[in-house]
This record gives C-alpha cells, sequence and structure tokens, in this order.
C-alpha cells in the first residue's frame, strides 16, 4: 500500500520506505495506474501550476516584454500560448493520464519503438534541475542579505556597480553558493520525499496562494510609485511597428518556460491525475495561472524600473543574473522601505523557484520508482547525491571551473543551452510526431474527452501533427544558427 494514503507520522525514515513502487504496468495503450496520485482536482491544478510560475515567469518573461516591445510580445505570446502552448499541454497530461506512467513508460505504451524517446525526455529534468538549484540558492542568497539589511548589497547609495560587485563576489566565492545551493537543492528533495499527496499537493497548496498574495501586494506598491505608468503602458500597448520574425520567436520560445513543456513534467503529473477530472478545463486554468503570474511579474519589474532608474530602456535589455541579481536590487534600495520590499520579493522568487524544482525532482523520481523499484526515500537520495554532483560543477565554474568554457559559456550556461534551446524544442517536435503520426491519435483525443466529429478534434488534429511540430522545428534552426553564427543571426 502507498504511502500516501496513510496518516502523516512525521517520522520520514519510517515513512518513506514504505512507498514502494507498486505500480503494474498497464498494458500497451492501457490506462491501468495504482500509485497514488493528487487527491483533489485544485491539488493538481495548483501543483501543475506551481511548476509553470518558476524563475522564467520572473526575470525572462518580463526582459523578454521589454525587449521585443512590450504590448506586442505580450500580445503574441498570449495568441501562441492559447494556440500551440495549450495544445502541448493538453497532450503531455492526456499522455500521462491515458498511459499511467511516467516519461519512459508512457512512451513505451504508445508505441514500444519509441521507449528511447522515454530517455531523450528525461534528460531534460536531469539537466535543468542541478543548475536550477544553483540559481535557487543564489535566490536564498539574496533573500537573506535584504532580510539582513541591503546595506549588504549596494552600501548608503543605490549603486548599480556595487551591486554587481556582490553578486560578482559572491558567485566566484568556491564555497559560499554551494552552501545556499544545497539549502535550495535540499528543501525541493525534502518535499518529493514526502510524496504526491503529502509532499507536492500539499505544499502547492500553501505556496499558491503565497505567491499570488505577494506577486499582488508587490505589483499594487510598485504601480503607486511616481512615473510607474509609463512602464505600464509599454507593457500593455502594442506597437505594431515593433513587430518583427524575432518577436514572434521570442514569444514561442518562451512557452517552455512558462508552461513546463517538454521537462516531462506534466507527463507525469498528468500520470497521477484523476479520471473524473477535466483535462481540458485542468490545462486552462493552468494557463491562466501561469499568464496571469507572468503578467504581474512583468508589472512588478517593468514598472519599478521605468519609476526609479534614469534610462530604464537599457536596464531592461539585461537578462537573467544581471537583470534579478545586480539592477533589481539597485532599483529595490530606492524604494521607501526597500530593504522588506527587497526582502518579499526574492521570497516570492524563492517561492516560484521552489515549485518549479519540485516538478523537476518528481519526473526524475517517478522513473526511478517505476523503472527499478526503488523506493521514494531511495530516489529522492540519489536524485539528490547526482544535484550536489553536478550542481557543484555548475556553481564552481563562476570561480575555480571558470577556465572550462565553450564559446565564452560557463558550465551552467553550457547546460541551460542544451537543455532550453536544443532538447526541448527535439522533444516537443518528436512528441508531436509520434502522437500525431505512428500511433492511434483518437485514443489520445478520446481521453482529453474531444467529442468525435467535433471541431475542437480536427482542430487539436492540425495543431499536433503539422503547425506545432513546424514552429517547434524553427525555433530549434533558429537557436542552432544563432549559437554557430552569433554575428550574422541575432534573433
Amino acid at each position: 500500500m502507498d504511502d500516501d494514503n496513510k496518516p502523516l507520522i512525521g517520522d520520514i525514515a519510517e515513512e518513506v520506505p514504505q512507498e514502494t513502487a507498486d505500480e503494474t504496468p498497464a498494458e500497451s495503450g492501457g490506462s491501468v495506474k495504482k500509485h497514488s496520485g493528487f487527491s483533489s482536482k485544485l491539488g493538481f491544478v495548483l501543483a501543475a501550476a506551481g511548476s509553470a510560475v518558476g524563475l522564467g515567469n520572473l526575470w525572462r518573461f518580463p526582459y523578454l516584454a521589454a525587449k521585443y516591445g512590450g504590448g506586442i510580445f505580450l500580445l503574441c505570446y498570449i495568441a501562441l500560448a492559447v494556440t500551440i502552448g495549450f495544445t502541448l499541454l493538453v497532450l503531455e497530461i492526456a499522455i500521462g493520464r491515458k498511459t499511467g506512467k511516467s516519461v519512459i513508460g508512457a512512451f513505451t505504451s504508445l508505441n514500444k519503438k519509441f521507449k528511447w524517446f522515454g530517455f531523450m525526455c528525461l534528460f531534460v529534468p536531469v539537466i535543468i534541475v542541478p543548475y536550477y538549484s544553483v540559481i535557487g540558492g543564489w535566490v536564498v542568497r539574496y533573500f537573506f542579505a535584504f532580510v539582513g539589511g541591503s546595506d549588504q548589497l549596494l552600501g548608503a547609495n543605490a549603486d548599480v556597480a556595487m551591486s554587481g560587485e556582490f553578486f560578482n563576489a559572491f558567485i566566484s566565492n568556491p564555497w559560499q553558493p554551494i552552501l545556499f545551493f544545497l539549502i535550495f537543492a535540499a528543501a525541493t528533495v525534502l518535499i518529493v520525499v514526502f510524496g504526491v499527496q503529502k509532499g507536492i499537493e500539499r505544499i502547492s497548496k500553501i505556496l499558491m496562494p503565497l505567491l499570488a498574495i505577494i506577486a499582488v501586494f508587490l505589483m499594487i506598491y510598485v504601480m503607486c510609485q511616481p512615473g510607474a505608468l509609463e512602464g505600464v503602458k509599454k507593457f500593455f500597448v502594442p506597437d505594431f511597428s515593433e513587430f518583427s520574425f524575432a518577436t514572434l520567436l521570442a514569444a514561442l520560445g518562451q512557452l517552455f518556460y512558462s508552461m513546463s513543456l517538454a521537462m516531462c513534467i506534466m507527463i507525469t503529473y498528468g500520470s497521477y491525475m484523476k479520471k473524473s477530472a477535466s483535462i481540458t478545463k485542468s490545462a486552462r486554468q493552468i494557463s491562466i495561472c501561469d499568464t496571469c503570474f507572468a503578467i504581474v511579474s512583468a508589472l512588478i519589474i517593468i514598472p519599478s524600473i521605468y519609476a526609479l532608474t534614469a534610462n530604464p530602456g537599457d536596464v531592461m535589455q539585461s537578462s537573467g543574473p544581471s537583470l534579478m541579481f545586480v539592477q533589481l536590487p539597485a532599483v529595490f534600495h530606492t524604494l521607501p522601505g526597500g530593504r522588506v520590499i527587497g526582502a518579499i520579493f526574492f521570497l516570492l522568487v524563492f517561492f516560484a523557484a521552489l515549485t518549479s524544482s519540485i516538478s523537476l525532482v518528481e519526473a526524475i523520481v517517478s522513473v526511478l520508482r517505476e523503472n527499478l523499484h526503488w523506493s521514494r526515500l531511495k530516489s529522492c537520495l540519489v536524485v539528490f547525491a547526482f544535484i550536489i554532483v553536478v550542481g557543484s560543477l555548475s556553481s564552481l565554474g563562476f570561480g575555480p571551473l571558470s577556465v572550462i568554457s565553450i564559446a565564452g559559456m560557463t558550465i551552467l550556461d553550457i547546460l541551460d543551452y542544451v537543455s532550453n534551446s536544443i532538447l526541448m524544442p527535439v522533444v516537443a517536435i518528436i512528441t508531436c510526431l509520434l502522437t500525431g503520426h505512428f500511433m492511434d491519435t483518437h485514443t489520445l483525443l478520446d481521453e482529453i474527452g474531444f467529442r468525435k466529429g467535433g471541431g475542437y478534434r480536427k482542430y487539436f488534429l492540425i495543431m499536433v501533427r503539422y503547425i506545432a511540430p513546424i514552429c517547434m522545428l524553427a525555433i530549434l534552426v533558429c537557436n542552432v544558427l544563432q549559437f554557430i553564427f552569433p554575428a550574422i543571426f541575432k534573433f
């Protein structure tokens, strides 16, 4: 009997080993599943939305929105999210619930010839979770820095240069980043150890409402600052003269980050989904939660920079670590009560990063339990050991191992590029081709609940078989061309 159905007794060592990977393999194309799942429809939606809401929403979406025209980028993103993004989300959830298995078993059930593809899919979370935990550790460090006093970051003045010095000194330190990385990774694995219901679902029901409350509070606070409305206008009013292929491509690429697509996550969570729940309704709720959070995140970051910096355009060109860990601390320092606001913001980022990392770890753990028949505790400990090894290498890549680089990229950058720019588009393409051309697609359509002969059924078939794979192929080709010929192809 799975321990997710037993009372919580508080002793992990006693509790977890009782939860064994006792799933009975379903017949090819079947939907039998005996492992525990989410206890409610709300639990599934919050956990899946928590997976989608992560660092990509908090720094990548606002950065791309500002870089690619604000309102026109938002318009393109929403249009793509409700078409291609929603289709892929529904498809992955349906694959998981139909087969009742983790990613390797799921694709083997759909077509035995594609078992190899399940292993390819698994590489995505395996590569992402170690370096994602490193960045999560950076967030933990900044939270404590603001709690302890933002002067640690900026001294007496709001100086971006000083903030940059703090960040560079921190990540180049051999051991301090590893300490905070271990804190973040341990928190992630500990939650997964408790299982689907008492771990993932329970923490999602707590963190997601907290995320919403904190995000809305920060948005309202920032938008009340003088000059903030210029940032709001930039974000919401589309300027069609700024539309380009690069804008469309950037919005399409953001779908992967924002909706946790091609990461094994939605297939894994789908396998825990109750049969009584509506896939399309749940996917719609997940999409709405994710998109709203991305918009709120942009309304925290963009207006604050427009209100409190002399050159907002230049600041918003800063991507990734530079935006979140250098520019924003300087911005918060200028706000009334900036120390408190900065601490609240990085608490928000920590919660968002944690909900995403939990889903990545669960995707790997589910495969180990199903295929190797390990207990949840053993699977989590093995994954934790792997995260420590690879994550430490990623962290040290900014210090002692900085000599290791490819095309100027650190170890963390390399892992990020391989997973997000290469593997994820490839996984999305093959998923569409497999389900659209190499199996009876109508079995998945029946699982989703589309009425036979209905317009939605035909629309879904066209999206999966033709439109989505072509769009994903465009992303892949552009990513490769930009890497090989950076001076020529600048998307």
